[in-house]
């Protein structure tokens, strides 16, 4: 039989209860969520359309990955696909990116959302914690970081040697940055199972 939880005295409750205002910043992240979903759709509708001959959506696709300084494309060529293709796969993984901060933030800061019988449930959800949130978010930064560094190189005679150098450096913080806290989450694991 379970032991019935103590009641919280009233300053503590409501301080406990505090937490619930950290739901309308999810369902914004949510409605964020959507306007992913339809950037999404309308940047692949042109790109269908494009193909096919549509000279609206053509254009349309060349202003996407237009770069500054450059001369507009004049054809659909693999250059321009493979840009707006890795424009989608960044939507795509920002999207990952939302649903991760959404549910792991929820199930770490708000509530338990009860998915252990669910069979749709995440794999990284049954261990999240806040560490495992900070781990997973630094490598889909990481992710979202070499798509963009990725289109810059591809577009690299466009762009000045400092820019790159920027750019690769930042990339390189973000690499760092992951490592350092993946090691600072290791040695907290096991200096925790060693207290125990």
């Amino acid at each position: 039989m379970t032991k019935p939880q103590p009641k919280l005295r009233p300053l503590p409750a409501f301080i406990f209860m505090t937490r619930w205002l950290q739901l309308p910043l999810y369902l914004g992240l949510i409605l964020a969520q959507c306007v992913y979903v339809f950037h999404f759709w309308v940047e692949l509708k042109d790109l269908i359309g494009a193909v096919l001959g549509n000279e609206a959506a053509l254009q349309h696709i060349f202003q996407a990955v237009a770069v500054p300084g450059a001369p507009l494309p004049e054809k659909l060529n693999e250059t321009t696909i493979m840009l707006v293709v890795l424009g989608l796969i960044d939507v795509v993984m920002i999207s990952n990116l939302l649903v991760m901060v959404i549910i792991g933030g929820y199930e770490t800061f708000i509530s338990r959302m009860n998915l252990d019988e669910h069979p749709d449930q995440p794999e990284w959800l049954s261990h999240v914690n806040a560490s495992v949130l900070k781990t997973k978010l630094a490598m889909a930064i990481i992710g979202i970081s070499s798509i963009h560094l990725l289109k810059t190189f591809i577009n690299a005679s466009v762009y000045d040697a400092k820019t790159l150098i920027a750019q690769t450096g930042i990339h390189v913080v973000f690499l760092l940055s992951a490592l350092a806290i993946s090691y600072t989450d290791r040695i907290t694991t096991l200096t925790h199972n060693e207290s125990h």
